[in-house]
Protein backbone atom coordinates (compact mmCIF):
# COMPACT_ATOMS: atom_id res chain seq x y z
CA UNK A 1 0.00 0.00 0.00
CA UNK A 2 1.38 3.38 -1.00
CA UNK A 3 0.60 5.35 2.15
CA UNK A 4 3.72 7.52 1.96
CA UNK A 5 3.84 11.24 1.24
CA UNK A 6 3.76 10.54 -2.52
CA UNK A 7 0.09 9.57 -2.19
CA UNK A 8 -0.64 12.55 0.04
CA UNK A 9 0.93 14.76 -2.62
CA UNK A 10 -1.22 13.16 -5.34
CA UNK A 11 -4.27 14.21 -3.36
CA UNK A 12 -3.16 17.83 -3.68
CA UNK A 13 -2.12 17.35 -7.31
CA UNK A 14 -5.65 16.39 -8.30
CA UNK A 15 -6.12 16.55 -12.07
CA UNK A 16 -2.72 18.00 -13.03
CA UNK A 17 0.38 16.49 -14.60
CA UNK A 18 3.91 17.86 -14.24
CA UNK A 19 7.37 16.96 -15.51
CA UNK A 20 7.64 14.58 -12.52
CA UNK A 21 4.10 13.17 -12.52
CA UNK A 22 2.22 11.62 -15.45
CA UNK A 23 -1.44 11.58 -14.45
CA UNK A 24 -2.84 8.77 -16.59
CA UNK A 25 -6.06 8.69 -14.59
CA UNK A 26 -6.92 12.23 -15.65
CA UNK A 27 -5.95 11.52 -19.28
CA UNK A 28 -8.28 8.50 -19.21
CA UNK A 29 -11.09 10.56 -17.72
CA UNK A 30 -10.77 13.27 -20.37
CA UNK A 31 -10.54 10.88 -23.35
CA UNK A 32 -13.06 8.11 -22.71
CA UNK A 33 -14.89 8.98 -25.94
CA UNK A 34 -11.71 9.54 -27.95
CA UNK A 35 -11.22 6.66 -30.43
CA UNK A 36 -7.46 7.37 -30.70
CA UNK A 37 -7.14 6.90 -26.95
CA UNK A 38 -8.76 3.45 -27.19
CA UNK A 39 -6.79 2.40 -30.27
CA UNK A 40 -3.35 3.71 -29.28
CA UNK A 41 -2.99 3.44 -25.49
CA UNK A 42 0.25 4.17 -23.70
CA UNK A 43 -0.18 0.93 -21.74
CA UNK A 44 -2.25 -2.10 -22.69
CA UNK A 45 -3.15 -2.82 -19.05
CA UNK A 46 -6.18 -0.70 -18.03
CA UNK A 47 -4.83 -0.69 -14.47
CA UNK A 48 -1.47 0.82 -15.45
CA UNK A 49 -3.12 3.09 -18.01
CA UNK A 50 -5.17 4.67 -15.20
CA UNK A 51 -2.30 4.96 -12.73
CA UNK A 52 0.12 7.72 -11.77
CA UNK A 53 3.69 7.46 -13.05
CA UNK A 54 6.10 9.43 -10.87
CA UNK A 55 9.78 10.33 -11.00
CA UNK A 56 11.19 10.73 -7.51
CA UNK A 57 14.39 10.55 -5.49
CA UNK A 58 15.40 7.21 -4.07
CA UNK A 59 14.37 7.20 -0.41
CA UNK A 60 16.32 5.39 2.31
CA UNK A 61 13.46 2.98 3.01
CA UNK A 62 13.38 1.96 -0.69
CA UNK A 63 17.09 1.16 -1.13
CA UNK A 64 16.64 -2.50 -0.13
CA UNK A 65 14.39 -3.01 -3.18
CA UNK A 66 17.34 -2.67 -5.57
CA UNK A 67 20.55 -4.58 -6.08
CA UNK A 68 22.55 -1.38 -6.51
CA UNK A 69 22.12 2.25 -5.55
CA UNK A 70 20.50 4.83 -7.82
CA UNK A 71 19.53 8.48 -7.51
CA UNK A 72 16.13 8.44 -9.23
CA UNK A 73 13.34 5.87 -9.32
CA UNK A 74 10.17 5.59 -11.36
CA UNK A 75 7.11 4.74 -9.29
CA UNK A 76 3.73 3.48 -10.48
CA UNK A 77 0.84 4.18 -8.11
CA UNK A 78 -2.59 2.67 -8.65
CA UNK A 79 -5.06 4.37 -6.27
CA UNK A 80 -7.62 2.28 -4.43
CA UNK A 81 -10.18 5.01 -5.06
CA UNK A 82 -9.59 7.60 -7.79
CA UNK A 83 -12.18 9.87 -6.19
CA UNK A 84 -10.30 9.86 -2.86
CA UNK A 85 -6.55 9.66 -3.34
CA UNK A 86 -5.96 9.94 0.40
CA UNK A 87 -7.27 6.39 0.68
CA UNK A 88 -3.88 5.27 -0.66
CA UNK A 89 -3.06 2.72 -3.27
CA UNK A 90 -0.69 0.02 -4.47
CA UNK A 91 2.72 1.05 -5.71
CA UNK A 92 5.66 -0.54 -7.48
CA UNK A 93 9.07 0.79 -8.54
CA UNK A 94 10.36 0.03 -12.02
CA UNK A 95 13.01 -2.72 -11.92
CA UNK A 96 12.79 -3.27 -8.18
CA UNK A 97 13.57 -6.78 -6.91
CA UNK A 98 11.02 -9.24 -8.29
CA UNK A 99 9.70 -6.58 -10.67
CA UNK A 100 8.62 -8.99 -13.43
CA UNK A 101 6.48 -11.22 -11.22
CA UNK A 102 5.06 -8.28 -9.29
CA UNK A 103 4.10 -6.49 -12.50
CA UNK A 104 2.17 -9.53 -13.74
CA UNK A 105 -0.22 -9.36 -10.80
CA UNK A 106 -0.07 -5.56 -10.42
CA UNK A 107 -1.30 -4.95 -13.98
CA UNK A 108 -3.33 -8.16 -14.31
CA UNK A 109 -1.31 -9.12 -17.40
CA UNK A 110 -1.33 -12.06 -19.72
CA UNK A 111 1.91 -13.09 -21.43
CA UNK A 112 1.06 -11.36 -24.73
CA UNK A 113 0.77 -7.84 -23.34
CA UNK A 114 3.32 -7.74 -20.52
CA UNK A 115 6.45 -7.43 -22.69
CA UNK A 116 5.14 -4.45 -24.61
CA UNK A 117 4.25 -2.53 -21.42
CA UNK A 118 7.57 -3.42 -19.80
CA UNK A 119 9.33 -1.86 -22.80
CA UNK A 120 7.30 1.36 -22.44
CA UNK A 121 7.93 1.55 -18.69
CA UNK A 122 11.65 1.16 -19.16
CA UNK A 123 11.67 3.82 -21.86
CA UNK A 124 9.95 6.18 -19.41
CA UNK A 125 12.39 5.13 -16.71
CA UNK A 126 15.36 5.99 -18.96
CA UNK A 127 14.23 9.61 -19.34
CA UNK A 128 15.28 12.23 -16.78
CA UNK A 129 11.75 13.65 -16.66
CA UNK A 130 8.23 13.00 -17.93
CA UNK A 131 8.05 16.21 -19.89
CA UNK A 132 5.57 15.59 -22.74
CA UNK A 133 7.86 16.77 -25.54
CA UNK A 134 10.71 14.48 -24.50
CA UNK A 135 8.30 11.65 -23.80
CA UNK A 136 6.75 11.90 -27.25
CA UNK A 137 10.13 12.05 -29.01
CA UNK A 138 11.59 9.15 -27.02
CA UNK A 139 8.62 6.86 -27.66
CA UNK A 140 8.54 7.74 -31.37
CA UNK A 141 12.26 7.08 -31.60
CA UNK A 142 11.59 3.52 -30.37
CA UNK A 143 8.60 2.96 -32.66
CA UNK A 144 5.96 3.16 -29.91
CA UNK A 145 2.82 4.62 -31.52
CA UNK A 146 0.74 6.41 -28.89
CA UNK A 147 -2.33 8.66 -29.17
CA UNK A 148 -1.51 12.41 -29.18
CA UNK A 149 -3.78 12.99 -26.15
CA UNK A 150 -1.01 11.66 -23.88
CA UNK A 151 1.20 14.62 -24.75
CA UNK A 152 -0.22 17.96 -23.67
CA UNK A 153 1.75 20.07 -26.14
CA UNK A 154 -0.17 22.95 -27.66
CA UNK A 155 0.07 23.68 -31.38
CA UNK A 156 1.46 27.09 -30.49
CA UNK A 157 4.26 25.63 -28.35
CA UNK A 158 5.14 23.09 -31.03
CA UNK A 159 5.40 25.89 -33.61
CA UNK A 160 7.48 28.10 -31.29
CA UNK A 161 9.80 25.19 -30.57
CA UNK A 162 10.29 24.58 -34.30
CA UNK A 163 10.99 28.26 -34.91
CA UNK A 164 13.59 28.24 -32.13
CA UNK A 165 15.33 25.15 -33.53
CA UNK A 166 15.18 26.59 -37.06
CA UNK A 167 17.01 29.71 -35.91
CA UNK A 168 19.52 27.64 -33.92
CA UNK A 169 20.37 25.34 -36.84
CA UNK A 170 20.34 27.90 -39.66
CA UNK A 171 24.10 28.46 -39.35
CA UNK A 172 24.78 24.73 -39.56
CA UNK A 173 23.30 24.26 -43.03
CA UNK A 174 26.14 26.13 -44.72
CA UNK A 175 28.75 23.99 -42.97
CA UNK A 176 27.06 20.86 -44.28
CA UNK A 177 27.04 22.12 -47.86
CA UNK A 178 23.50 23.50 -47.97
CA UNK A 179 22.18 26.97 -48.67
CA UNK A 180 21.53 29.37 -45.83
CA UNK A 181 17.82 29.66 -46.51
CA UNK A 182 14.57 29.04 -44.69
CA UNK A 183 13.94 25.93 -46.79
CA UNK A 184 17.30 24.31 -46.02
CA UNK A 185 17.04 25.21 -42.33
CA UNK A 186 13.56 23.71 -42.17
CA UNK A 187 14.83 20.49 -43.77
CA UNK A 188 17.53 20.34 -41.12
CA UNK A 189 14.96 20.91 -38.36
CA UNK A 190 12.76 18.13 -39.76
CA UNK A 191 15.78 15.82 -39.78
CA UNK A 192 16.71 16.79 -36.20
CA UNK A 193 13.19 16.26 -34.88
CA UNK A 194 12.56 13.07 -36.86
CA UNK A 195 12.12 9.83 -34.91
CA UNK A 196 14.92 8.43 -37.07
CA UNK A 197 18.36 9.91 -37.62
CA UNK A 198 17.56 11.03 -41.15
CA UNK A 199 19.87 10.89 -44.16
CA UNK A 200 20.07 14.71 -44.14
CA UNK A 201 22.26 14.43 -41.02
CA UNK A 202 24.73 12.01 -42.64
CA UNK A 203 27.14 14.84 -43.65
CA UNK A 204 27.26 15.96 -40.00
CA UNK A 205 27.98 12.40 -38.82
CA UNK A 206 30.81 12.17 -41.36
CA UNK A 207 32.18 15.57 -40.38
CA UNK A 208 32.23 14.50 -36.73
CA UNK A 209 33.56 11.01 -37.52
CA UNK A 210 31.03 9.28 -35.26
CA UNK A 211 29.67 5.76 -35.46
CA UNK A 212 25.96 5.21 -36.04
CA UNK A 213 25.08 4.33 -32.43
CA UNK A 214 27.14 7.13 -30.86
CA UNK A 215 25.64 9.58 -33.34
CA UNK A 216 22.05 8.44 -32.72
CA UNK A 217 22.40 8.73 -28.94
CA UNK A 218 24.15 12.07 -29.26
CA UNK A 219 21.51 13.49 -31.59
CA UNK A 220 18.68 12.47 -29.26
CA UNK A 221 20.43 14.18 -26.36
CA UNK A 222 21.11 17.19 -28.58
CA UNK A 223 17.36 17.43 -29.22
CA UNK A 224 16.89 17.46 -25.46
CA UNK A 225 19.43 20.25 -25.06
CA UNK A 226 17.64 22.32 -27.72
CA UNK A 227 14.31 21.72 -26.04
CA UNK A 228 15.61 22.64 -22.58
CA UNK A 229 17.37 25.73 -23.92
CA UNK A 230 14.13 26.91 -25.50
CA UNK A 231 12.17 26.00 -22.37
CA UNK A 232 14.61 27.76 -20.06
CA UNK A 233 14.24 31.04 -21.96
CA UNK A 234 10.46 30.65 -22.00
CA UNK A 235 9.67 29.76 -18.42
CA UNK A 236 12.37 31.31 -16.22
CA UNK A 237 10.28 34.48 -15.58
CA UNK A 238 7.56 32.16 -14.20
CA UNK A 239 10.16 30.57 -11.92
CA UNK A 240 11.01 33.96 -10.41
CA UNK A 241 7.33 34.74 -9.79
CA UNK A 242 6.68 31.35 -8.17
CA UNK A 243 9.71 31.73 -5.88
CA UNK A 244 8.36 35.10 -4.73
CA UNK A 245 5.04 33.46 -3.90
CA UNK A 246 6.72 30.57 -2.08
CA UNK A 247 8.59 33.13 0.00
CA UNK A 248 5.44 35.05 0.88
CA UNK A 249 2.71 32.41 1.24
CA UNK A 250 1.32 32.10 4.76
CA UNK A 251 -0.89 29.15 5.75
CA UNK A 252 -4.10 29.76 7.66
CA UNK A 253 -4.99 28.13 10.95
CA UNK A 254 -3.03 27.28 14.06
CA UNK A 255 0.28 25.40 13.91
CA UNK A 256 2.84 24.34 16.46
CA UNK A 257 6.41 25.63 16.71
CA UNK A 258 7.89 22.52 15.07
CA UNK A 259 5.79 22.91 11.92
CA UNK A 260 6.43 26.65 11.80
CA UNK A 261 10.19 26.04 11.97
CA UNK A 262 9.98 23.38 9.27
CA UNK A 263 8.07 25.67 6.89
CA UNK A 264 10.63 28.46 7.37
CA UNK A 265 13.56 26.11 6.69
CA UNK A 266 11.86 24.38 3.75
CA UNK A 267 10.87 27.68 2.17
CA UNK A 268 14.46 28.92 2.34
CA UNK A 269 15.84 25.58 1.17
CA UNK A 270 13.57 25.33 -1.88
CA UNK A 271 14.51 28.81 -3.05
CA UNK A 272 18.23 28.07 -2.63
CA UNK A 273 17.95 24.73 -4.46
CA UNK A 274 16.12 26.31 -7.40
CA UNK A 275 18.74 29.03 -7.70
CA UNK A 276 21.61 26.53 -7.47
CA UNK A 277 19.99 24.34 -10.12
CA UNK A 278 19.38 27.35 -12.36
CA UNK A 279 23.07 28.20 -12.27
CA UNK A 280 24.05 24.60 -12.97
CA UNK A 281 21.60 24.41 -15.90
CA UNK A 282 23.09 27.57 -17.38
CA UNK A 283 26.58 26.06 -17.04
CA UNK A 284 25.56 22.81 -18.78
CA UNK A 285 23.83 24.69 -21.59
CA UNK A 286 26.97 26.81 -21.88
CA UNK A 287 28.98 23.68 -22.68
CA UNK A 288 26.68 23.09 -25.64
CA UNK A 289 26.73 26.75 -26.76
CA UNK A 290 30.54 26.87 -26.78
CA UNK A 291 30.90 23.54 -28.62
CA UNK A 292 28.28 24.54 -31.20
CA UNK A 293 29.97 27.93 -31.72
CA UNK A 294 33.27 26.15 -32.40
CA UNK A 295 31.53 24.01 -35.01
CA UNK A 296 29.61 26.67 -36.93
CA UNK A 297 31.81 29.76 -36.44
CA UNK A 298 35.31 28.30 -36.36
CA UNK A 299 34.46 25.17 -38.35
CA UNK A 300 36.28 23.16 -35.70
CA UNK A 301 34.31 19.92 -35.14
CA UNK A 302 36.44 18.41 -32.35
CA UNK A 303 34.69 20.12 -29.45
CA UNK A 304 31.20 19.41 -30.80
CA UNK A 305 32.13 15.77 -31.36
CA UNK A 306 33.17 15.60 -27.70
CA UNK A 307 29.91 17.27 -26.74
CA UNK A 308 27.81 14.68 -28.61
CA UNK A 309 29.74 11.82 -26.99
CA UNK A 310 29.19 13.25 -23.50
CA UNK A 311 25.70 14.65 -24.20
CA UNK A 312 23.74 11.55 -23.03
CA UNK A 313 25.31 11.81 -19.57
CA UNK A 314 24.87 15.60 -19.33
CA UNK A 315 21.32 15.28 -20.66
CA UNK A 316 20.35 13.19 -17.62
CA UNK A 317 21.58 15.84 -15.18
CA UNK A 318 20.08 18.65 -17.26
CA UNK A 319 16.71 16.91 -17.43
CA UNK A 320 16.81 16.08 -13.73
CA UNK A 321 17.38 19.69 -12.71
CA UNK A 322 15.00 21.15 -15.28
CA UNK A 323 12.40 18.57 -14.30
CA UNK A 324 12.61 19.51 -10.63
CA UNK A 325 12.17 23.22 -11.33
CA UNK A 326 9.44 22.67 -13.94
CA UNK A 327 7.57 20.39 -11.54
CA UNK A 328 7.60 23.11 -8.86
CA UNK A 329 6.38 25.80 -11.25
CA UNK A 330 3.71 23.60 -12.90
CA UNK A 331 2.27 22.35 -9.65
CA UNK A 332 2.39 25.70 -7.87
CA UNK A 333 0.63 27.45 -10.74
CA UNK A 334 -1.97 24.65 -10.87
CA UNK A 335 -2.61 24.87 -7.12
CA UNK A 336 -2.34 28.66 -6.89
CA UNK A 337 -3.48 30.30 -10.15
CA UNK A 338 -2.17 33.79 -10.86
CA UNK A 339 -4.09 36.61 -9.15
CA UNK A 340 -6.04 34.11 -7.01
CA UNK A 341 -5.85 34.12 -3.22
CA UNK A 342 -3.25 31.63 -1.92
CA UNK A 343 -5.49 29.77 0.54
CA UNK A 344 -3.70 26.76 2.04
CA UNK A 345 -3.51 25.20 5.50
CA UNK A 346 -0.24 24.31 7.21
CA UNK A 347 -0.58 20.55 6.68
CA UNK A 348 -1.07 20.85 2.91
CA UNK A 349 1.74 23.40 2.58
CA UNK A 350 4.03 21.02 4.48
CA UNK A 351 3.20 18.22 2.04
CA UNK A 352 3.86 20.50 -0.94
CA UNK A 353 7.18 21.74 0.47
CA UNK A 354 8.28 18.18 1.29
CA UNK A 355 7.71 17.17 -2.30
CA UNK A 356 9.41 20.24 -3.73
CA UNK A 357 12.49 19.94 -1.52
CA UNK A 358 12.92 16.22 -2.11
CA UNK A 359 12.99 16.84 -5.88
CA UNK A 360 16.62 17.93 -5.67
CA UNK A 361 19.64 15.66 -5.47
CA UNK A 362 20.94 15.03 -1.98
CA UNK A 363 18.03 16.90 -0.38
CA UNK A 364 16.17 15.68 2.65
CA UNK A 365 14.32 18.00 4.97
CA UNK A 366 11.61 15.79 6.39
CA UNK A 367 8.77 16.80 8.63
CA UNK A 368 7.54 13.91 10.78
Amino acid sequence: MASDRAVRFLATLGSASTSRVLNLAQIANMNRDNPEYAQQPLFTSPIINNAFIMKQRMRPDEAYLFHSGRAMVTKIISPFDHSDLRAGGRSILVDQRGFLETMKSFGNYDSDTLERDLKVLRLLHALPSLDPFLLREHLANHKIDVAPCYFAISEGDQQRMREFVTTELARLTMLLGGEQSDASAKRMVAAMLSSDVAEELAPLRETLNLTGDDFRQGVFSWRGFLYYKWNMERFWPDVINVLKEIRSVQPFGAMDAERRTYLIEARRGIIEKVRESGLRISKILGVYDEAYADLVQQQQPKRFREFLLSAPHMFVELGDRMGAISHIVSFWRYRFPEKAAMMVDAEELTTIFQDFYSSFSGSDLAYV
